[in-house]
């Protein structure tokens, strides 16, 4: 089970860059950054708040749960 990170979708369908939504929101170029590429490990409310007023969406349409996920990471790293 994992939690994908979909932001990159949603600035696509906002026409926003990286670059514009840190500025707009306040965190760092290579914190969103570490974020849309999925290698972050958590994120705090204040931040996933902010990011939601700026992209006028919801926390599901940024997080998604993935049942399949690492379960597919533990079925390689076994065999």
């Amino acid at each position: 089970m994992s939690i994908r990170v979909t932001l990159d979708r949603v600035l696509l369908d906002r026409r926003m860059s990286l670059t514009e939504l840190s500025e707009r929101v306040g965190v760092t170029l290579a914190n969103l950054s570490i974020l849309k590429t999925g290698k972050a490990k958590a994120i705090r409310f204040s931040t996933l708040e902010a990011l939601c007023r700026e992209l006028n969406c919801q926390p599901g349409d940024i997080l998604i749960f993935d049942s399949e996920g690492d379960d597919a990471t533990e079925r390689v790293a076994a065999e």
